[in-house]
């Protein structure tokens, strides 16, 4: 760890990458990772020029912060039980329009994902996305069973989800708005 009078600290990953880069993780840290050669002093001008952004967004993840909900574990019980239903129907209701099959469903506590499809079609649904708008979850269901037809990201699979849902660019935009840690109280 490193101490910077422009950010506080963060830490610093070497590796035998090429460039350098700035992240600021979830709980407002920062992470540089630079090439193994890189000295202290060239990685503190490196972050010292890119401090108004780290503090950007370091604001944004405080605002963040500020604005997540705390839910009691028997309300995230709750909740699983409803997506459980809600993915189910969705997702049985999509796959027959789609003309696609699946697999096992499951729904997970996932810390960056809202879904995923496996190699063998079983699909994976955050129980979170029973808090999103219901034509977010539309566009997640649609997206992991486009990996029916399509098990990358190609163009051909965005063919797919468009094919389903024209504003699908727009859904996802919005997606990205939500928060997907939620905070569980201790109880």
């Amino acid at each position: 760890m490193i101490k910077s009078e422009e950010t506080n600290s963060y830490e610093v990953i070497r590796s035998k990458r090429k460039t350098s880069a700035i992240q600021v993780k979830k709980d407002g840290g920062v992470v540089v990772r630079c090439p193994l050669w890189m000295t202290d002093r060239e990685i503190r001008r490196f972050v010292a020029e890119h401090r108004e952004w780290i503090a950007r967004h370091q604001r944004e993840v405080l605002e963040r912060l500020e604005k997540r909900t705390v839910y009691t574990k028997e309300q995230v019980k709750e909740f699983r039980q409803h997506a459980r239903w809600m993915l189910a129907q969705k997702t049985w209701l999509w796959a027959q329009k789609m003309q696609v099959t699946y697999g096992k469903l499951t729904i997970r506590q996932q810390a960056t994902r809202w879904g995923s499809c496996s190699a063998k079609g079983n699909l994976n649904f955050n129980w979170k996305l029973v808090l999103v708008p219901q034509d977010l979850v539309d566009y997640v269901v649609v997206h992991e069973l486009a990996h029916r037809r399509e098990m990358n990201h190609s163009p051909k699979f965005w063919k797919i989800v468009e094919e389903q849902l024209p504003d699908y660019r727009e859904r996802r935009r919005r997606l990205r708005e939500y928060e997907t840690e939620i905070e569980i109280a201790e109880e």
